[in-house]
């Protein structure tokens, strides 16, 4: 693989919380230099990469890329919805370079031979890196834990029954018990199932007009509290997929105060729709949370700003057209959000709600600490995992030129700014604008 050089960049550097003029070698799959200073490398780097092989980024941001947990790529059993292939090529438009999928897929990931199976797809279909999750009980049922070790051999870089809850304390315990002894990470929906069961809004006056059955947010509370129980009982290594209330903020405070290993992800929808976005039962915008308050927005928001919300993920969730264009208690929960998840996050850039070092610590350098990665880092002898990318390039997304075999996106039409222009994975390029 020949080096690449990049020049005249402005490079974001999360783990140094700070944006500066520079110049990148990659060679041989990792970052070989950083040349600090505006304008051409210096001649000694040049010299190191051919011509043509010299990009010259006119100022434009050079960040690592992004380590999306929670993907959902519907191999095997619904590839109508999603594949790897297409899944890989709108993650590498969208400057994605880490895919961590989810296990919910039909049938489930809950053995070592479907494990196997989708790391062999992923690595033949998919251009980034594809790091799969493996359910924690057999068939996401909730009864019989899965061979934790076995996947963990196999692969499986975390454990998670995604947004089934399950119900029974005593399997959950016992599953976290044994995942201790191993060193797994479980990945948890803090959500108190019987409460959330059926919701498809947040409770409040908005949901009483609509008409449409809801939740309150203290079922994320709840759901919280009883999963930080259980990391006290047990010491597991421990994530939230997704905080999406102001009220389940303090329980998250406390846990990390009393020095759990615990982490919590919130989702790109969460930090930028709320509630009233659904207006006349807009089916696009039905995720999993529901959308919430616009008070909890702004705390979600905050809380990434300081450090409490360490992850932000797509939750990239495809559905067909078929399950969306339904009454809006019958569609399907989800969205898309590989491709659109650069641009969507890059309104609270613009908004001055978030810095870019801030933006990229939750997008790449944090969930690469969690999974023990080296990614996620601007430094010399990391992996050449980066994006280049305009900020302020405007655009309005149109949902059916997205790369995704499916389309719903609640961005669709969307003033947005912000483009992916070019991604490297292991130092070779797998897109460019």
């Amino acid at each position: 693989m020949r080096p690449v050089l990049i020049e005249n960049a402005r490079l974001i550097d999360p783990e140094g919380d700070r944006v500066f003029a520079a110049s990148v070698l990659m060679e041989k799959g990792v970052i070989a230099e950083i040349a600090e200073g505006d304008g051409p490398a210096p001649e000694g780097l040049r010299d190191r990469a051919p011509a043509e092989a010299r990009i010259d980024a006119n100022g434009r941001f050079l960040a690592p890329g992004i380590v999306d947990i929670g993907v959902k790529v519907c191999e095997p059993g619904e590839r109508h919805k999603e594949s790897y292939k297409t899944a890989g090529a709108a993650a590498a438009a969208g400057g994605v370079t880490t895919m961590v999928t989810r296990p919910d897929t039909d049938p489930v990931i809950d053995t070592p031979e479907a494990l196997e199976f989708i790391r062999r797809r992923a690595q033949e279909a998919a251009p980034v890196r594809v790091l799969p999750m493996a359910a924690l009980t057999k068939g996401r049922a909730g009864s019989e834990m899965t061979e934790i070790g076995f996947l963990m051999d196999a692969g499986a870089v975390a454990f998670t029954d995604c947004d089934r809850v399950i119900r029974d304390t005593r399997v959950l315990g016992r599953a976290m018990t044994y995942a201790r002894s191993l060193g797994a990470l479980v990945i948890g929906h803090p959500q108190e199932p019987g409460l959330s069961a059926g919701a498809a809004a947040t409770s409040g006056k908005f949901a009483s007009l609509r008409g449409l059955p809801a939740v309150s947010p203290m079922a994320e509370r709840m759901g919280l509290d009883r999963d930080i129980a259980l990391i006290e009982m047990t010491g597991v290594r421990y994530h939230a997929d997704q905080i999406t209330t102001a009220r389940a903020l303090p329980a998250l405070e406390r846990a990390k105060a009393n020095g759990f290993d615990v982490t919590a992800g919130t989702s790109m929808h969460h930090l930028t729709l709320n509630e009233l976005d659904v207006a006349d039962y807009r089916t696009f915008f039905k995720v999993k949370p529901p959308l919430r308050a616009e008070e909890d927005r702004q705390a979600v928001i905050e809380a990434v700003r300081s450090g409490l919300i360490d992850v932000i993920s797509s939750m990239h969730t495809p559905q067909d057209e078929e399950s969306k264009r339904l009454p809006f208690e019958e569609a399907a929960s989800g969205a898309v959000g590989l491709e659109t998840l650069l641009p969507v996050l890059l309104r609270l850039y613009h908004s001055g709600d978030l810095d870019l070092p801030t933006l990229f610590r939750a997008l790449s350098l944090n969930p690469s600490r969690r999974l023990a990665l080296e990614t996620g880092r601007m430094a010399r002898g990391a992996p050449a995992d980066l994006m280049l990318f305009d900020a302020d390039k405007p655009l309005i997304l149109d949902r059916f030129k997205l790369r995704s075999k499916s389309k719903n996106t609640p961005f669709d039409n969307a003033r947005l700014q912000g483009r992916v222009l070019a991604t490297f994975v292991g130092g070779k390029q797998v897109f460019a604008a």
